[in-house]
């Protein structure tokens, strides 16, 4: 289903060139934990409103009174020194920029309620803001709403050892939950590339997908309650530890995802699956040329892998039967000439691992490519079309390891795997990790980075790629794909030298059209925010719309919260 009207860019809208600053290493700050992808350097961003057709809703302004007032709400907790807002005001991406002059840094939810209470008697607008850590610019002023940070409120209220339910304030950075969780052996469900900074009360509000959600589902099905304060300062306490309560409508449900725009999440009640005692992965590339292997033959390839790498082989899959905790990776590479063979080897997965399986993940060989020239990270094996990660998780090491060992020697006996590599300490296996999860990193240094987060059947998953590669010829850099196959997310990308509006136009709206004839989503995980907020006619017809915009209006009548953000503009 297309919008209403086509997208129109007025020119304007490309003045300036966006400016970004990659970071590599260990994360120093709530920006660094992930690369930011844009033009290299770190040249001034921007304001949003100079550089997108944008109007300014008709909120008051924060006066002396205001300020005055918050003081006495959060004492030591309002920041006006331009130096320290600066920050706040950008988004990840370093593309978005607002001029936001307050920031709140409230502890309780009874501070929030307060705020909100005075924000909407004098329709004052208010950007929540979490670890700052999204990608379509849900989480920064687009001109001077207040920031209302949810960094200060980071406690844990409780935990249940025996049902892992976890009742956490919002601010809560997601690394230091899994720690403290699986410290009593149970695991987050969510796992993010931006663990490190992300807050709780974001990845609900966003309803972050990242690399479990294949095993464990979305936040809509392991949130079990929440705490959100309205734009009217009221408290809606809805924050049930219960694995079933069907007492009317399940209002939690509307937050999940509403990217702060119909209330603030001050609080959530989560529940952990417990902590496997076997966890395996491994990275394979699916062969093009499948050629069954004779199993009195599959003994000498085994060694023979084993011959290839210094870092230890496929042997060790079929016959160590894992040690529990033990974590393998597995790579395979040559001989994959189409996507086919990938989607083959998902389903054979599928079909073998069954329970046990958690991650099905892909790259293509620009991926690869890139992290090694941008990162100067080695690949153990040479090159292939595409590579695949998968990851099984369960409580029984033994009973794991046979059932990858039976898939292993079927992938190698068949064709589909021809060669391997695997770790089984730590540190090897995150230098083997780190080829896939810091792809977006060297997308950064690649240039400014044109970023779509797509919903496809898994079928033509990879077709947007081919087609974006012959539909922009030498005008694009690179054009990768990568992403969650299991859940049939693709991380689109296209690098160039620098911001083209051009480019921009030869990529939007296709992408999104095309999307649209897929019957897929314009935004698989990441949100809507502020990019997509226009284009959700792609993936939601007009009555989905009309209907989401008489909530916002019941729920937030003055709009003051997260305003310009997740609905489409209306005229």
């Amino acid at each position: 289903m297309l919008p209403r009207r086509p997208l129109a860019w007025p020119a304007w809208l490309f003045r300036g060139a966006p400016g970004a600053a990659g970071s590599w290493g260990r994360p120093v700050g709530p920006l660094a934990s992930r690369g930011c992808c844009s033009a290299p350097g770190n040249p001034e961003v921007p304001l949003t409103r100079e550089r997108y057709p944008v109007r300014r809703l008709p909120f008051s302004t924060v006066s002396k009174q205001d300020l005055a007032a918050f003081e006495r709400i959060v004492p030591g907790g309002v920041v006006t020194d331009p130096e320290a807002l600066q920050a706040p005001n950008v988004d990840w991406l370093r593309t978005l920029r607002g001029c936001s002059k307050v920031l709140l840094r409230p502890r309780t939810s009874e501070e929030v309620s307060h705020i909100l209470r005075h924000c909407h008697e004098r329709n004052l607008a208010v950007n929540p803001q979490g670890g700052n850590t999204g990608m379509v610019g849900g989480s920064v002023p687009v001109f001077d709403e207040i920031i209302l940070s949810t960094a200060r409120m980071n406690r844990v209220l409780s935990f249940h050892s025996v049902s892992g339910i976890l009742v956490c304030q919002a601010g809560c950075i997601l690394e230091e939950l899994s720690r403290y969780v699986e410290e009593r052996d149970f695991i987050m469900p969510l796992d993010l590339g931006a663990k490190g900074s992300c807050h709780i009360g974001g990845n609900v509000a966003t309803n972050a997908g990242g690399l479990r959600f294949l095993r464990y589902g979305s936040l809509h099905g392991t949130v079990l309650g929440l705490e959100v304060v309205l734009a009217d300062g009221t408290v809606l306490d809805c924050l049930t530890s219960l694995r079933k309560d069907n007492t009317g409508y399940d209002l939690k449900q509307l937050f999940i995802g509403s990217e702060g725009t119909l209330g603030i999440i001050t609080a959530v009640s989560i529940l952990c699956p417990p902590k496997p005692r076997a966890v395996n992965v491994a990275f394979l590339v699916p062969s093009g040329s499948v050629v069954p292997l004779h199993p009195r033959f599959l003994f000498s390839a085994l060694i023979a892998l084993r011959l290839q790498s210094p870092v230890c082989r496929l042997p060790v899959v079929l016959g160590a039967r894992g040690q529990p905790g033990c974590r393998i990776l597995l790579f395979s590479p040559p001989g994959c000439p189409g996507f086919a063979e990938v989607l083959q080897t998902f389903s054979t997965c599928k079909g073998m691992l069954g329970e046990i399986l958690s991650a099905f993940e892909f790259m293509d060989a620009v991926c690869m490519q890139l992290v090694r020239r941008h990162l100067h990270l080695a690949s153990p094996v040479q090159e292939s079309p595409f590579y695949v990660l998968i990851e099984t998780s369960g409580s029984n090491a033994g009973h794991d390891a046979e059932k990858l060992g039976r898939f292993l020697e079927h992938a190698l006996g068949s064709g589909l795997v021809i060669d391997g590599t695997m770790a089984t300490d730590q540190r090897k296996v995150k230098m083997l990790w780190a080829l896939r999860e810091r792809i977006t990193e060297a997308l950064s240094r690649d240039g400014y980075v044109y970023k779509y987060d797509l919903s496809l059947p898994v079928e033509r998953l990879y077709d947007i790629v081919t087609d974006l590669r012959a539909r922009l010829g030498p005008h694009a850099k690179h054009v990768v794909g990568y992403g969650h196959l299991g859940d049939g997310n693709l991380h689109l990308n296209v690098t160039a030298e620098a911001f083209s509006p051009s480019l921009l136009g030869a990529l939007e709206p296709h992408v999104y059209e095309w999307t649209a004839g897929q019957q897929g989503s314009v935004s698989a995980e990441h949100g809507v925010g502020f990019r997509k907020r226009n284009v959700l006619g792609y993936s939601k017809p007009p009555e989905a719309l009309q209907l989401m915009q008489q909530l916002k209006a019941l729920l937030d009548p003055k709009g003051i919260l997260n305003p310009y953000k997740t609905l489409p503009s209306q005229a």
